[in-house]
Parts: C-alpha cells; sequence; structure tokens
C-alpha cells in the first residue's frame, strides 16, 4: 500500500488511515511498521504511544536523564528521518514540495468549511495527532539542518499546539525547541518568546486536541513550566532574554483583571523555579503595578465626581463582583447615561478592580514572610521591597496605592520602621540624588511618620529633630537668601511643609509627657486647648527661626497645610504665625525669581502651577486614605493607620469668630493669645 501527501489522506478509507503514513509524494516504506524490537533497542515500557485501543502500539523510549521522548522504534524513527531530511535537502535545492507538507504538518488545523466531510476530517486528525510525535522527534534529530532557509517551518513548528496533546508529545515537543536553539541562536528568543505568549489565558479556543482528551489549564501551565524549566538549565543566557520579554509582553493596563492575574500566576511559578530572576520578576510586577496605579488615578482626577461615584457604587455592588471581564453585566446605568459614559464607567471600574487584586495577591505572598518581622528572611525581604520602592515606586509621586506594601511592613517592627525611615533620609540627602526624588523622599518620611500609627513617639521626636536639623543647616547655608524660591530652595520648603503635616498629626508625640499635668486626658484632645505644654526642646524657637527667615517657607508651603497648622499651633499656644499669613498675602514669588522662570520656563519640569503667585508646593503626601476595596483588609486601619481627626470644639469657635469678628487680628505672636481668626480651609480639603 502507498500513501500520498497528508492532502491526500482526505480520500483514504478509514482503515488506511489508520497507520502513520509519510508524507512525501514518493512512495516510501510506512513509518511505523510494527517490527520485533531488537535486543539494541532501549525499551522503556511504561510509556506507550496509543491512536485508538485498535491500533497498533508505538514504543515511545524516555532518556531518564532529561525526562524527553528520545525514539519512537529504531525503524519507525529512521523512516521519518529520511522523508524529513529529503524534504529539507529539497528545499535547499529549490524543489519545495515535500517541505511544504512538512510545514503543513505543523500548521494550526484550518477552519472546516461547509463542504468538508466530517467523517473524513475525524479520521484525518486523529492520524495527524498520531503522526506529529513522529516528525517532531525526527526534526529533533535533524535540527542542524534547520537554518535560516527553515524559518518558515521553524514558525510553524513554534505554532503548534502542545500543551495540549500528551506529557510524551510535550517532552518530545521541549527537546524539539532545545535542538533548534542549540543550532541556532537566533531561536532562542523565538522559543522562550512563544513559550511568555502562552501566559496569557486561551481565548476563543478549546483546550483540547483532536486525537487527545482535553487538557485542563494546571497541566498546561506545569507542561509550559517544565519546558521553560529545560531551556533556562539548558541555556544560561535565557534569563537574560526571559527578563526583557516578561517585562515587553506584560499586559496593558487596559487588560483585563482576568489577563492580569494570569499573567502574574506565571511569573511567579517562574521565580519559584528560577530564583535567580526573583528580583527582577518581583520588580516588573511592581512597575506594571505602579503604571496601573498612575492611570486610575489620572482617570479619577479628570472625570466628574457623578462617574467616580457610580464606579465606586458598582465596586460596593456584591452581585457584580466577578462580572469585571463581561461588558453586559458590569454596570446597570441611568436611562440618561449615554453610551461614552457607559464605557468610561466600565473601562474605570476595571482598572479599579485589576489593581485592587494585585495588590490583594501581593499581600497574600509578602504578609507570611513578615509573620516573624525582625527575622533574617523578613528583613532580606524587606530590603528587596526597599530596592523595589527607590527604582518603581518613589519616581512616581502621583502613585497612591502601591506604596502600601511598604507602609504595612515597615510598621511590624521597630527595626522595619528604622529600616524605611533610613533609606529615605539616605536617598534625601544623598548627593546624586536628583532634587524631584529627593523631595519626593521627604514626602514619604512625613506621610509615613504623620499616618503610621505603630511610629513611635521617640521615633516622632527623632525625625522631626532630624527634619530642624536640616532646615537650620539650611538657612546657615543659604544667608544670602533674597526671598522666597520654590525652584532654587524646593528642598528646604520640603522638609518644612512635611514638619508641619507631620504636627497636625502627631501633635501629642511632640510633647514631654513626663511633664505633663496629670490632668490632661490624652484621649481628649480639648483638654489640651488653651494650656501650656511642654513641647519637645527647641521645637518653639527653631519653629520661629525658619518662619521669620527670609527663606519664608509659609509662603511657599501649601496653604492648605499651613491654614490647619496655623489654627492647631495657635489654639495649643505653640506658635502664632497668622501674622505672618497675612503679611505673606502682599508678596509676589515672581519678583524673586530669575527671568526665565518669571515667564514660566521650564515649570513644567518642577511641578509647579504657572501662575507666578501660585508657585507653591503641592499638598501631595503619598499615605492619604487607601480606597482599594478588597485589598484594604490587610491593612488593619484602625490599628496601624492614623486617621484625620479634627477639632469639633475648633470648629465651633471658629464659625463663632466668623459671626462677631471683622477677621483683623490684634494679639502679638508672643502672648499667646487664644483669640480666633477666619483663615483655616475646610477640613476635608486637608484629608
Amino acid at each position: 500500500m502507498t500513501t500520498e501527501t497528508p492532502l491526500a489522506r482526505r480520500l483514504a478509507s478509514p482503515s488506511e488511515a489508520s497507520t502513520i503514513k509519510p508524507i512525501l509524494r514518493k512512495p516510501t516504506p510506512l513509518l511505523g511498521v510494527k517490527r520485533r524490537a531488537s535486543d539494541d533497542d532501549d525499551v522503556d515500557s511504561s510509556f506507550q504511544l496509543q491512536s485508538s485501543p485498535t491500533k497498533k502500539r508505538k514504543t515511545v523510549v524516555i532518556n531518564e536523564n532529561l525526562n524527553m521522548v528520545r525514539e519512537i522504534s529504531s525503524k519507525s524513527l529512521d523512516e521519518a528521518k529520511k522523508e524529513v531530511r529529503r524534504a529539507l535537502e529539497g528545499h535547499a535545492r529549490g524543489a519545495d514540495g515535500d517541505y511544504d507538507n512538512l510545514k503543513e504538518l505543523f500548521a494550526p488545523p484550518r477552519p472546516k468549511s461547509y463542504d468538508d466531510d466530517e467523517e473524513s476530517d475525524e479520521d484525518e486528525d486523529e492520524d495527524r495527532a498520531e503522526d506529529l510525535l513522529a516528525y517532531v522527534v525526527a526534526l529533533t534529530s535533524l535540527a542542524p539542518l534547520l537554518g535560516k532557509k527553515c524559518s518558515g517551518l521553524v514558525k510553524n513548528v513554534l505554532k503548534c499546539n502542545w500543551l495540549e496533546r500528551d506529557d510524551k508529545f510535550a517532552r518530545a515537543y521541549i527537546e524539539l525547541m532545545a535542538a533548534l536553539a542549540l543550532v541556532q541562536g537566533s531561536y532562542l528568543a523565538l522559543v522562550l518568546g512563544m513559550m511568555v505568549d502562552k501566559f496569557y489565558p486561551v481565548r476563543g479556543q478549546s483546550a483540547a486536541v483532536k486525537g487527545f482528551p482535553p487538557v485542563d489549564a494546571e497541566t498546561r501551565k506545569e507542561r509550559l513550566h517544565m519546558g521553560l524549566r529545560y531551556m533556562l538549565e539548558k541555556f544560561p543566557d535565557g534569563g537574560k532574554i526571559i527578563n526583557d520579554l516578561i517585562e515587553r509582553k506584560f499586559p496593558f493596563e487596559d487588560e483585563s483583571k482576568t489577563v492580569h492575574l494570569e499573567y502574574i500566576d506565571h511569573l511567579l511559578r517562574l521565580k519559584k523555579d528560577r530564583p535567580e530572576l526573583e528580583r527582577n520578576i518581583m520588580l516588573t510586577i511592581m512597575k506594571r503595578l505602579v503604571v496601573l496605579d498612575l492611570g486610575m488615578t489620572l482617570d479619577l482626577e479628570n472625570d466628574d465626581d457623578a462617574t467616580t461615584q457610580a464606579v465606586l457604587k458598582q465596586l460596593n455592588d456584591p452581585h457584580g463582583e466577578n462580572g469585571e471581564d463581561e461588558s453586559d453585566a458590569e454596570s446597570e446605568l441611568s436611562d440618561d447615561e449615554d453610551e461614552e459614559e457607559a464605557k468610561r464607567i466600565r473601562n474605570l471600574k476595571s482598572k479599579v478592580q485589576t489593581l485592587d487584586a494585585i495588590l490583594d495577591l501581593l499581600f497574600s505572598i509578602y504578609t507570611p514572610v513578615f509573620e516573624n518581622p525582625d527575622s533574617p528572611e523578613a528583613i532580606e525581604t524587606f530590603h528587596d521591597l526597599l530596592s523595589d520602592f527607590s527604582e518603581a515606586i518613589l519616581p512616581s509621586p502621583n502613585s497612591r496605592h502601591t506604596q502600601y506594601l511598604l507602609f504595612k511592613f515597615a510598621l511590624k517592627s521597630h527595626q522595619l520602621t528604622s529600616l524605611f525611615t533610613g533609606a529615605l533620609f539616605s536617598i534625601a540627602s544623598h548627593p546624586s540624588t536628583t532634587l524631584p526624588l529627593k523631595q519626593a523622599a521627604v514626602a514619604y518620611l512625613a506621610s509615613f511618620t504623620a499616618r503610621g500609627a505603630q511610629v513611635t513617639s521617640e521615633q516622632v521626636q527623632t525625625i522631626t529633630k532630624t527634619f530642624l536639623n536640616y532646615m537650620d543647616h539650611y538657612r546657615a547655608v543659604h544667608s544670602g537668601c533674597r526671598g522666597p524660591d520654590v525652584r532654587k530652595y524646593g528642598l528646604y520648603y520640603a522638609y518644612f511643609q512635611g514638619l508641619l503635616y507631620i504636627f497636625c498629626f502627631r501633635w501629642r508625640d511632640l510633647i514631654d509627657r513626663d511633664l505633663v499635668p496629670a490632668s490632661l486626658d490624652w484621649d481628649d484632645a480639648a483638654s489640651f486647648i488653651g494650656r501650656d505644654l511642654p513641647w519637645m526642646p527647641w521645637l518653639k524657637t527653631r519653629l520661629q527661626a525658619n518662619i521669620a527667615s527670609k527663606l519664608n517657607p509659609l509662603k511657599c508651603c501649601s496653604p492648605v497645610i499651613v491654614d490647619e497648622f496655623a489654627r492647631l499651633s495657635h489654639h495649643l499656644r505653640l506658635i502664632y504665625i497668622y501674622p505672618q499669613i497675612e503679611k505673606n498675602k502682599s508678596i509676589q514669588l515672581s519678583q524673586f525669581f530669575t527671568s526665565s522662570y518669571a515667564t514660566g520656563g521650564a515649570l513644567r519640569d518642577s511641578g509647579f502651577e504657572s501662575d507666578p503667585d501660585k508657585r507653591q508646593l503641592e499638598a501631595c503626601f503619598p499615605f492619604d486614605p487607601f480606597q482599594l476595596p478588597v485589598a484594604q483588609r490587610w491593612l488593619d486601619l484602625p490599628n496601624t493607620y492614623m486617621q484625620w481627626k479634627p477639632f469639633a470644639i475648633l470648629d465651633r469657635e471658629d464659625d463663632e469668630d466668623d459671626d462677631g469678628e471683622t477677621g483683623e487680628e490684634t494679639e502679638t505672636e508672643e502672648n499667646g493669645s487664644v483669640q480666633e481668626d477666619t483663615a483655616t480651609d475646610d477640613e476635608n480639603n486637608f484629608e
């Protein structure tokens, strides 16, 4: 019996299609003809390849060292090699008939047309499934012939559905991939790229190949990572390629939560198999998490309040918890909401859910490590987090949630808190650090100190003293200052504003408790109002010196923070700054700027507003309230996070002053009067 090309199999009867057929047009001995195994055959009877119960068995031999398929009975493999060699050598001479047939054998199954005979197609698919393993093994032994001229065949081989077959095929296929990379260096990147592409979930197609039972998702993942392990063990340089691939192929921010989590799951499996890739993998995840965070924050800022409220309503809807990928079930919109608005809400909701899910996953990974926060493993992991923070989070000042990984774990012990604050001080003071990063580090220091409920009073005072030391030194160095200039003295203003922010949240911790009268109730802020308090040494005099200097920090810091500090420090009899605030209203910052900045030049780079009288620091502190509904479960916020608690008694007194006073201040800075004025903003703005 003779056979023709795979296309001719459509015409073969079921009995004729039950044996493996060669791909060449010229009649050749049948691949897989039953024969008696010789004594030289290395046979492992535990692996048998069967196409159906009625067909003859083909012996599959496994190389125990590599755990890969090595041959399919010596005679059958010899015939397959002859066919493949003839096709490749013919292609080299320009005769592509057999070569094209070989390419077709590996090409994805073509869509069936209406006229196709279903029974014949099923027979062909079954034969194709059985034949392909033989040719994979044959191609492996002839890989040196697969040069650049065979790129078309290689591309088809890379498209093969190898994860959806069986373990024997997967092992044989992996060894073919290794052989390709060995003989042609450029193929290594193609092979690894093909594998990384499979980190994405299967879309629009069944995870099954005719002739094989369906394969579940977990089995496909195990086979894929078996291949990655083997390739990276065999080719050490593959680690560099993988590092580039996983970053380049990471899902875009508009991809669904399902796609992101599937991709990250593969990265975590890869990290477990190849520990040397761990740092790059976790940094890649952190970088892309920040991108999601920034995108979500920007969208929330750009959308109106109605859109934001619609998103929050859907996120809090328990019936829509798992519907983020179903466009017809993502939202219930009122009749007057148009299609564009509905799409914007769905997209924003999807981004929030994706960010929330990834951050929740990272919390679940890191939390067990910090059960013993001072263990060597925890310390080493925290150093890794600090490294990722410095490279991915700190340069992104508008990130809102990713940094809470540091917040949570830095509060686990005194040692970790010191590591975090020490790293921030180091960044802020290092000569090679850029000004924006220094200012960001100071903002993180202030925000962490203010918001971290587990930051001790001693640590709060130490950080406050360090801020004051820097400001005093800066004033001494810049004694020739003409006046306030955010561009020239931006880091100084960042420290001063950070100190005001710390005071607003942690003023109790700046009081010497050993000298406090027993009549004061630490849980009742009102009991401190109007009392002369024993503040930490030199706090008052050093603040006064900075405020009265030509640097004039009250003019350059955020008015919201300045006003809240003014109100609190006045009622707590620390310092009275309203006269300076009033005086600053007549000062124009532009008169102290150089000409290029006075006309708005280069302001985009500094992040300040273009209006000459609004060139002030933004009230941007990284640990503002956490808003993701799922991941917040890890933060234990009531015990770890300092919420802003406005003084109700001060609000009432301020309202009374608004009704009865003209706003003209008559008291001096030194007399400590508790007379109220109107220079405050609403507490919600401060929050």
